[in-house]
Parts: structure tokens; C-alpha cells; sequence
């Protein structure tokens, strides 16, 4: 294993990028791998006088969720982030390698079957297991989008900064989802360096919930963060994402502009389901993404109101 201490260096060599390592096991990739962890300046949360944040890739994510400022200026980011997985994982895993993580279909992590994501033409869960799939289809493969920080960070307004270019909207890391054979959009060699959080809105409060099969350390079904301001018992403001239902991170505009418009949470969070267009067995996907849209957006809502 390769332990460069330049970016330049690292960007121009080949093999595999590995920061916690925490999903090389599970993959058995062919590596060569190059370790990224003696790079200087990539981890921690530096925060500017105007409020925003600039969080290094290297950072674990159990950093993020134990971060008291953190908490109290982007509460959906870092509840998200003490959700995720086990404690253990927590505190080896990267912001970087859950951005950029590969997704977690059964198929393409079988050596037995050929799709898209291991370079053949098809997507064999189309005509198989469907259980888990994406409920809302962008493209010909139908794994769902494996990282929650990312649906946390696009309800944020987040943007990311990857070495030799300008930053972007992390919604440009991942595209519209119709390129199946990338989980993410970043070139070969190219690396991840940090993500900028904007100040938050005066007056948010958030909520996160991911509905899964049992208590804990579980990958979601279903994920959902809100951001609202309320102000009486109106919402002047609100940010919706969702999660485990499409093949990239959402934003669900039509659940945020009912919101705005004065519909009852309710009302709003049926919304979501416009999108969906389930396959054979996985149908109960569309109630539990409304489900667990109203679930956040009461959270919010009450946590607003006092």
C-alpha cells in the first residue's frame, strides 16, 4: 500500500483511494490501494466569522456528530451523522468515504453477476431481487445511493471542493443519476479535499430519521432530513432531503414548496410520493418515504415551535 504525503503525487498515481477502509473488506477491490491519511490539511472543521464551515474529507464521521457547534448551527447534518452505522465505524470512517462509497446491491458486490457498476450492459436487479431497490427510477441501474451524509449535506446547501478545481454543488458530485456505472462523478485520480457548509438560516430546526429493519447499524430503507423556520404557525422556510430511494440523493422541492404554500405537513409530505414509480416488491417503499418525510417534518416543526 502506497503512502504519498503529496496531493499532486497522489492525484497522478493509479490504484484505489482508502481513508477509513471500513467498506475494502466488504468489496474486496484489487487495489493497489493508496492510503490518504498523511495528507496534510484534510481533516477537521474550520469554521469563518461568517458563520460557514469548511469540513476537511479526512474528518470521521463520529467528529461531525460530536461537534457541539456543529450541532446547534447544521443539526440535520450531524444527526445524520450519529445515526450512521455502529460507534466503531463511526470513529474510523471518513466524511470523504461516505461521499464517495460505493453502493451496497447485492448484485454488483457478487462476483457471479455481471451489471453496469462491474462493467456489463445491464442491471440484473431489474429482473431479480427488487426489495431494495429505488423506488424513484433516474436510469438503468436501480441501487439505491448508499451515502447519508450526502442527502444531509445537499438539504444544507453544501458544496465540495475537489483538488484542481473550483468548488460545486454537492448535487454535482452525483449528477441525475442516468450514468449507471458510477456511483459518483469524480475522474480518475481525482480527490475530494474538503466540504463548505454555508451559515445557517436564523431560526432552523431539524430533524433526521432513517426507518430500517432493526434498531441499529442498519443501511436505511428508507432517510429523511428537514430544515424549517417557523415563524407563528407558518414555515418561511424549508429544506427537504431524502435518501435510499433513488440512485443519488434528493431534494424533494414539490414536499418544500407545498410547505411554503401553506399545506398542513401532511398534505406535504404526500408529495414526495409523485415521483415514485416502484418496481414488483418493493411498493412499500412510496408509503415509507411519506412516512418518514412526515416524521421529520414533525420533528421540525415541534422543535420550531418551542
Amino acid at each position: 500500500m502506497s503512502v504519498p504525503t503529496d496531493i499532486g503525487e497522489i492525484s497522478r498515481r493509479g490504484g484505489e483511494f482508502r481513508a477509513g477502509g471500513t467498506d475494502l473488506m466488504a468489496r474486496l477491490p484489487a487495489g493497489p490501494y493508496v492510503d490518504l491519511h498523511d495528507l496534510p490539511g484534510l481533516s477537521g472543521i474550520t469554521w469563518q466569522p461568517d458563520g460557514s464551515a469548511r469540513i476537511g474529507t479526512l474528518t470521521t464521521v463520529a467528529e461531525l456528530a460530536g461537534d457541539e457547534r456543529l450541532r446547534a448551527a447544521h443539526p440535520s447534518l450531524a444527526l445524520t451523522a450519529g445515526a450512521l452505522a455502529t460507534p466503531q465505524i463511526r470513529a474510523v470512517a471518513t466524511v470523504g468515504g461516505n461521499l464517495l462509497q460505493r453502493n451496497r446491491c447485492s448484485y454488483y458486490r457478487n462476483p457471479s453477476f455481471s451489471c453496469h457498476q462491474s462493467g456489463g450492459d445491464s442491471c440484473p436487479a431489474r429482473a431479480g431481487l427488487t426489495l431494495y431497490s429505488a423506488v424513484i427510477d433516474t436510469g438503468p441501474c436501480v441501487a439505491p445511493h448508499p451515502s447519508s451524509l450526502a442527502m444531509a449535506l445537499l438539504g444544507c446547501d453544501a458544496s465540495v471542493e475537489v483538488h484542481g478545481r473550483a468548488p460545486f454543488g454537492v448535487g454535482e458530485l452525483y449528477g441525475d443519476g442516468s450514468d449507471p456505472t458510477r456511483d459518483h462523478l469524480l475522474g480518475p485520480g481525482e480527490i475530494l479535499v474538503a466540504i463548505d457548509l454555508p451559515p445557517s438560516v436564523p431560526g432552523e430546526r431539524a430533524a433526521y430519521h432513517r426507518a430500517i429493519a432493526r434498531s441499529e447499524a442498519e443501511w436505511p430503507l428508507v432517510e429523511a432530513a428537514a430544515r424549517l423556520v417557523v415563524s407563528g404557525e407558518r414555515i418561511t422556510f424549508a429544506a427537504v432531503a431524502v435518501g435510499g430511494v433513488a440512485r443519488v440523493p434528493l431534494r424533494l422541492p414539490e414536499v418544500e414548496e407545498a410547505l411554503l404554500a401553506g399545506e398542513t405537513l401532511d398534505h406535504a409530505a404526500a408529495r414526495a410520493a409523485v415521483r415514485c414509480a416502484p418496481a414488483a416488491q418493493n411498493g412499500y417503499k412510496v408509503a415509507l418515504l411519506t412516512g418518514t418525510v412526515l416524521e421529520v417534518l414533525e420533528r421540525a416543526f415541534g422543535a420550531a415551535r418551542g
